[in-house]
């Protein structure tokens, strides 16, 4: 794996570098630049799997220039570095593999370095759409699909052989840590009895795939403190296609945006979110923006060119997949307004209202409770 590193600041690529090559990454470091303007050059020279990318520089914004080296190199991968993680949220919507705060800190930089590894190892599945493959959807739910049949909700056993057959997917093709295992799924029982627990979940599974005919998943075990795998071979999974295909899309205009509805209409909900596990809500909430950023675009695109019901339907999406996301109510009311359907607007007001007092216990921000008084005060709604 080649990677490129870019920071403005020298002692800074200097520690990032050691960093990569002090944890035996399997990543070659084949340049490193100072200077921005050199960088996409490099990129088209030297075509890296992944570019470690400083955000704050003071000749260019480090995520404009993740946005060109993208137009470029679509399948580049980018690890952000940053000293504030307000940038966090602005870096995913780039379609960031990873980013990573400074100092650097050992153990959330492996983290980064196996992402790494495991999305450029799984790329190439991913660029081959094999219809005749297993499937396993993890938006919302875990379901298992074999060729020409329909997605299946699986019926676990027990919730822990359930919530550890989800890690060890999220984790696949890496082996976890015994210790590691009984730390997340029994903490607090004793060694001995948390172990014979991990057995069983771990038969449970095996005895779930074999039911569901996807017994072609393994899970790999080496000696007691090695820990387990599980290797999915050829099976594909649904999250990560969908990235994929959403990284594919590039620019949204009259000959695309068919392209970016059906993508958009692929996520059919939370990554795992039936299940709220905590480990998980890294990459829940990483997809949850990718989807809602790309939904704020095609919303715009729409309403730009005057297609006002698209624009609703897009907003009446995201208002159902993310209940809590105030602007959408926000830009439903100013849609409808536009079309003169006032009881839309009273509609929209009133859910969000009831909505942040109720279930948020806050109250309407000002910026919106005003355009409601000011448009109440000429809509001649009683």
């Amino acid at each position: 794996m080649k990677a490129i590193l870019v920071d403005d600041e020298p002692l800074a690529l200097i520690g990032l570098q050691n960093a990569i090559e002090s944890e035996e990454s399997g990543i070659e470091v084949i340049a490193t630049y100072t200077n921005p303007e050199d960088v996409v050059a490099g990129v088209l020279a030297h075509r890296p799997d992944v570019v470690f990318l400083d955000i704050q520089m003071p000749e260019i914004d480090g995520l404009n220039l993740g946005r060109q080296i993208q137009s470029v190199v679509p399948e580049i991968e980018i690890v952000f570095v940053t000293g504030y993680d307000r940038y966090a949220v602005r870096a995913f919507e780039l379609y960031a593999l990873d980013y990573i705060m400074k100092p650097i800190v050992r153990d959330r930089f492996r983290q980064t370095i196996l992402r790494i590894k495991e999305k450029l190892n799984l790329k190439g599945a991913a660029n081959v759409q094999d219809t005749n493959s297993p499937f396993i959807c993890c938006f919302h739910q875990i379901q298992f699909q074999l060729p020409g049949t329909d997605a299946q909700t699986v019926k676990w056993r027990t919730s822990k052989a359930q919530e550890l057959f989800a890690y060890l997917l999220h984790h696949r093709d890496r082996t976890i840590n015994r210790s590691d295992l009984l730390e997340l799924l029994w903490p607090g029982l004793e060694e001995a009895k948390a172990a014979q627990q991990l057995y069983t979940a771990i038969y449970y599974i095996r005895q779930t795939l074999k039911k569901y005919s996807m017994d072609m998943i393994s899970i790999q075990s080496g000696d007691l403190e090695a820990g387990y795998r599980l290797e999915i071979g050829e099976v594909r999974v649904d999250a990560e296609e969908w990235e994929y295909k959403m990284k594919q899309l590039g620019s949204l205009d009259s000959n695309t945006v068919n392209a970016y509805e059906h993508a958009l209409h692929l996520y059919t909900g939370h990554y795992l979110g039936a299940y709220g596990y905590i480990w998980a809500e890294h990459e829940r909430e990483r997809f949850r923006l990718l989807w809602l950023h790309h939904m704020k675009k095609l919303s715009s695109y729409y309403e730009e060119r005057g297609f006002s019901r698209k624009a609703i339907e897009a907003n009446l999406r995201i208002q159902r997949m993310l209940p809590d996301e105030e602007e959408s109510y926000f830009s439903l009311m100013k849609l409808y307004d536009a079309i003169g359907d006032n009881i839309g607007v009273e509609e929209q007001y009133l859910l969000l209202t009831t909505r942040l007092e109720r279930d948020l216990e806050t109250s309407v921000s000002p910026d919106i409770a005003n355009w409601y008084r000011s448009w109440k005060s000429v809509s001649h709604v009683s």
